[in-house]
Formats: structure tokens, C-alpha cells, sequence
């Protein structure tokens, strides 16, 4: 018996190569919106083909198991919606395969693309991730000239602090200029500012040549005063129309070594991160038992006496022992007071100032964690993503029917960003502490999984969820629009209209609607407490819709266009929706008692009254001028 049937290559043949080609657009389409965040980096650098090379492939890399889901849906839906519209997986199903045995080669591709993905992700992924960033830090770090910004200071410079208020990106000049440098000590401080200048390369690439204009430099001279008198330092003032230094800068090309960047969570296998996990949290558990040892017991530690002065044996005392810290501060002299209270309040600076230390230390390494805990969920939502997009594409081309580029790309890329924006939105707050780690990156798993699970469910069972014209119809009676009636002249009439017999039955029907708009006046407000809770059918106007119905029927043998046309502009009645809001009895009487949302149901009721009104005056008078045309037709018939 053979496992793989010609029906499921004839199938496999139709998704493969459409896979192919849209993986290969969907990694292109990343790889630009990848390319323009680093377009900065890139250009004006003098980078060599193979250094761009190489960053093209780390980058294409890096971004395949983001590929793949988006490739797999868009595949999925123009190759079930091609067959669909073909009427090929008609032809199937009416040969009594189900839509799941039709499904079933492509996704044991697709599982063997989940398990592809992961170990892409977890062998290939990481150290493109690590070659990337040592490409994209030593682009950086290539002509830094050029990526001096507006408005903050640049510190990419080894020993400068440079601020620019102005940069004019043609010529390269730089206004409003202010350079900080510090030797190895505050002696050495030198602040420069200038109107203009710029920055330029050598022709060995081995120094950075700062030309400035129309400046000022600013320097400390060695202060021969105490080490603790700042206010007697002298400074050196120069004012300059020209200056060039030469600042030592090799700005030659060269790679940075990528093992710098091992720490980094996105550059580590499953393995590597759960090590590096243990490893942060043993960090942060041995620094918390450390500040527990610290603070926890006391904040005055127990000392020994031996050559203190007697009040501090008092103050250590008094640490140690539960007594009154009034009655010992009163005990004090001025003088001790006032060393009391300096070293109180010392001792308090210095606690809130270790206390903010191992806060913010605390704040990192947890974040550290987190992302750690977060690169490895991803390696599986995004490997699990290619399997719920299949789910969910397979079933919604069996749906829709359409193939091609139009329809298909529409919904996939909806449906991708709605994913995508549910998966940034749980990473975000996972990252922050807002959400658990889990929860955070497994919400678009979770989001996903039961949509997967109903379009299939209702593709299954040939339910028409995308059936336009039933939500059109649905979309009518919710709005009470109606439509109108399309009449055309026919070429064969088998049963000849009979204007004696048709007049006399028009007639009865107008003498019908004039009695029955007379004794039911459909202009007035209908009865609040009927319309909800004592509701009775309208057989009258049940009848006269049949009626006309049946007129019309015969009317539509007619060989005169003129009254094809009159008939096609006969209004069609609606006989029950002046009458109550809903079919069910409880419904209606659950809406009447919501007194806000039945007095909107009730001032619709009135407008559909009013809207019979209309039509049946409108029907009347079509139909009188239909028995004037008719008994001319007749008359001229006789003669």
C-alpha cells in the first residue's frame, strides 16, 4: 500500500512552489524593513561588498523563523483558495475525501517546518544574532563623523564629549560646537566652544582632524591650593579664529571579536539560556541575602567600644540596648549633639544611596532575566506560529474560495499584523515586569489557537463564514432595507396576460389597501405595550403581499415594456416588520421591559409603519395607472 498517494503529491506540488515564492518575499519584505532601521550605518561608511555581504546574510538569518509563519499563511491561502475556486477540492470532497484528509500532507510538511524552525533558531539564529552585532557596532564605530547627532552629546569619541547644536548634512560643517575633555584628572578638564567647524578623516585613516572656527578654549591650571578648596582653581583662556587638532582614531574597517556579545540572551541556544537563567538568578538571590544581612536586623551594626569617646559608647549602648534615644541625645553636649545629628544624617545618606544602588542593580539584572526567560519562549511561539498559520490559512482558501494575489494577500497581511501586534504588545509588558514572562510571550499563541481551531471546525463542515451575501441579507433586516424588484421582459411567454381577467383582480386589491389603510392608519404611533408583550400577526397585510406577489407573476408575461417597468418599480412589502421586532415571543418581551433599548426598537417599529404607508399608497396608485394601460391595451385589442 503506498503512504503517499498521488492526490497528496498533486497537493504538496500546488503549496511547495507557492512557498518557496512567497518565503523568499516575505524575507525580502523583512529584510528592507530590517535594512532601514540601520540605513544610518550604512551609508556614507565606505563599507567593502563583502562586509555588506555579510551583513545581508546575518541579517537574512536572523530573520527566517519570522519569515516562515507569514510564508506559510500567505502559501496556504492562495494554493487551497486556487483549488477552491477551480472547483478542484469540490471535485475531492464529492469523491468523499473530507477536508481533513485533504490538509493532511501539507501539515505534516508544516510540522516538519515547526521542528526545521526551532533548530534553525536554536543553532543558526543565535550566532548570526552575534556576528550581527559585532557587524553593526563596528559600522558604528567606522567614520564617526558622520553620526554625530543634533542637540545631545556624542561620546563615541574616545576622550571627547561633543555637542552640536546644528548639522548641516550636505557640506558636513557643524555649528554651534561644544567639546568637553578630562584627562586623567580634574585638572585636566578642558571645555572648547567655537562657532563652527568639521570633522574629517585622514588619508591614513589613523586620526580624526577637527578643524574649529571663531572659538574659545577653556582650561584648569594645576591648583596649588588644598584638595578640598575648588573656589581657588585659576583656568586658562585662549580665543582662537582657526584651530586643527588631530585626534588619534583608527577608522580603518575591522570586525570587532563577536564573542563580546556571548551574554547577550538573543545570541544563546536553549541550553545557553537556561544556564544563563541559573546563573542570574543565583546572582540576584546571593545580592539579596547579602542587603538582607546588611539592613535586616539593624541599621546601627554592633561595634566594638574600645577607644571610643563616652558618648559613642552612649549611642552604641543604646543601639544594643532598648532604651529611650531621647533621654541619651538630651544627655549629650552641644557639641556631641551636633556630631550626633552630622552623623545620623550621613549615615542615612549613605544608606538611601546603597539602598537606590542595589535597587537599580536589582532592576537590571531582573530585566536581564526576563529577556532571558523571554528569548527562550520565543524559540518555541515562533516555531509553533508556522503550524497555527497553517491552521489558519488552509481552512480560510477553502472558505474564500479566491486565489490568486489579490484576496489572499489582503487577509494574510491583516491577519499577521493583528498577530504581530498582540505578540509586540505581550513581549512589551513581559519585558517590563507588567505581565508574567509566560503569559506575555504566549498570549498570541493563545489569541491564535482558537481561531485556528473554528475556521477549521467551519471549514470542515462547509459552512459559508465569508458568504457576502448572507451577511448582506443579515446587515437588510437589521437596517430594514429592502431590494428592489428586477423584472425583465421575456422572449418565450407561455401563458398570454388576459386583461379581463388581470383588471378586475388589480382592481380588488387597490379597493383591499385603501380599506385597510383607512381602518388601521399606519401614520399614528403604534401601541408601546402591543408591539412587546401582546403581539398579533398582521394577516391582512399577509395576504395583500401574496396577492401582489401573485399580480405581479402574472403581469411579468407582459409583452409591454411599459409595464414590465411599472412593475419593477412596485414596492415589495414586508408583512410582519411594522409588527414586533424580533420572531421570538421572550426576546420581545426581554427588549420591552430594557425601556432605552426598547423605546429604539419601538421608534422603529413606528418607522416601518410609516414606510407600509408609503409603499401602499405607492403600490396604489402604480396599480391604477396599470388598469388604465391595460384597458387600453384591451380596447385597442377589440378594435
Amino acid at each position: 500500500m503506498r503512504i503517499i498517494k498521488k492526490i497528496d503529491i498533486f497537493i504538496l506540488k500546488q503549496f511547495c512552489l507557492l512557498f518557496m515564492g512567497t518565503f523568499f518575499i516575505c524575507l525580502f519584505i523583512f529584510l528592507m524593513q530590517f535594512l532601514w532601521r540601520y540605513v544610518d550605518d550604512l551609508i556614507g561608511k565606505g563599507l567593502s561588498m563583502s562586509v555588506l555581504a555579510q551583513f545581508f546574510f546575518h541579517a537574512s538569518m536572523s530573520l527566517v523563523p519570522l519569515s516562515l509563519p507569514l510564508a506559510i499563511l500567505l502559501a496556504t491561502l492562495i494554493s487551497f483558495g486556487n483549488m477552491g475556486e477551480r472547483l478542484e477540492l469540490l471535485a475531492m470532497k464529492a469523491a468523499g475525501i473530507p477536508l481533513l484528509r485533504i490538509l493532511r500532507p501539507v501539515a505534516v510538511l508544516v510540522i516538519g517546518i515547526v521542528f526545521g524552525s526551532f533548530y534553525f533558531q536554536n543553532v543558526v539564529t543565535p550566532e548570526s544574532s552575534k556576528q550581527l552585532a559585532a557587524l553593526l557596532y563596528s559600522m558604528k564605530q567606522k567614520s564617526p563623523e558622520l553620526e554625530i547627532p543634533e542637540g545631545i552629546f556624542y561620546n563615541e569619541i574616545p576622550g571627547y564629549n561633543l555637542f552640536v547644536e546644528k548639522k548641516d548634512l550636505e557640506s558636513g560643517m557643524l555649528y554651534g560646537i561644544m567639546i568637553y575633555t578630562q584627562g586623567t584628572s580634574f585638572d585636566d578638564t578642558q571645555v572648547v566652544l567655537a562657532d563652527s567647524g568639521h570633522i574629517r578623516s585622514t588619508a591614513d585613516q589613523m586620526h580624526l582632524q577637527l578643524t574649529l572656527y571663531d572659538g574659545q578654549r577653556f582650561r584648569n591650571m594645576q591648583n596649588t591650593g588644598s584638595a578640598l578648596d575648588r573656589t581657588t582653581i585659576p583656568y586658562m583662556r585662549e580665543t582662537f579664529k582657526k584651530e586643527v587638532d588631530l585626534i588619534p582614531f583608527d577608522n580603518n574597517f575591522s570586525v570587532m571579536d563577536a564573542s563580546l556579545f556571548n551574554d547577550n540572551a538573543a545570541t544563546k541556544d536553549i541550553f545557553a539560556l537556561a544556564h544563563g537563567i541559573d546563573s542570574i538568578q543565583h546572582y540576584l538571590d546571593s545580592a539579596g541575602r547579602a542587603q538582607y544581612d546588611q539592613y535586616g536586623y539593624t541599621f546601627l551594626q554592633k561595634t566594638k567600644l574600645e577607644g571610643r569617646s563616652d558618648s559613642a559608647r552612649i549611642v552604641e549602648r543604646a543601639a544594643e540596648e532598648t532604651i529611650n534615644y531621647d533621654t541619651v541625645y538630651y544627655a549629650l553636649s552641644d557639641g556631641e549633639r551636633a556630631r550626633a545629628v552630622r552623623t545620623a544624617l550621613d549615615r542615612s545618606r549613605s544608606g538611601v544611596m546603597q539602598t537606590e544602588m542595589y535597587r537599580d542593580f536589582s532592576a537590571y539584572n531582573n530585566r536581564s532575566l526576563r529577556i532571558h526567560y523571554l528569548e527562550r519562549h520565543k524559540k518555541f511561539t515562533l516555531s509553533l506560529a508556522c503550524l497555527i498559520f497553517f491552521f489558519i490559512g488552509a481552512p480560510l482558501g477553502a472558505i474564500i474560495r479566491k486565489g490568486g494575489l489579490g484576496v489572499p494577500v489582503v487577509v494574510s497581511v491583516i491577519i499577521f499584523i493583528f498577530y504581530y501586534m498582540v505578540n509586540v504588545t505581550g513581549e512589551k509588558l513581559a519585558k517590563s515586569g507588567e505581565w508574567d514572562v509566560a503569559f506575555g510571550t504566549w498570549l498570541s499563541t493563545m489569541v491564535l489557537v482558537p481561531i485556528a481551531v473554528w475556521l477549521t471546525w467551519k471549514a470542515n463542515q462547509d459552512s459559508a463564514v465569508f458568504n457576502v451575501e448572507g451577511y448582506q441579507r443579515f446587515f437588510r433586516n437589521l437596517l430594514g432595507l429592502r431590494t428592489r424588484r428586477v423584472i425583465n421582459r421575456k422572449e418565450i411567454i407561455m401563458d398570454e396576460v388576459v386583461p379581463e381577467e388581470v383588471v378586475p383582480e388589480i382592481q380588488q386589491f387597490t379597493d383591499d389597501c385603501t380599506a385597510y389603510v383607512q381602518s388601521h392608519r399606519l401614520w399614528r404611533m403604534p401601541n408601546y405595550f402591543r408591539v412587546f408583550f401582546r403581539y398579533e400577526p398582521d394577516s391582512v397585510v399577509i395576504e395583500l403581499s401574496d396577492r401582489l406577489d401573485a399580480i405581479v407573476e402574472t403581469l411579468s408575461n407582459s409583452r409591454d415594456n411599459h409595464v414590465i417597468a411599472i412593475l419593477n418599480d412596485i414596492p415589495i412589502l414586508v408583512p410582519d416588520a411594522h409588527t414586533r421586532p424580533f420572531r421570538s415571543l421572550r426576546l420581545n418581551i426581554a427588549t420591552g421591559i430594557l425601556f432605552p433599548i426598547g423605546f429604539v426598537l419601538w421608534f422603529r417599529i413606528w418607522r416601518f409603519r410609516l414606510r407600509l404607508w408609503r409603499d401602499l399608497q405607492q403600490t396604489k396608485k402604480l396599480c391604477n395607472y396599470m388598469i388604465e394601460r391595460l384597458g387600453r391595451e384591451s380596447r385597442s385589442a377589440q378594435n
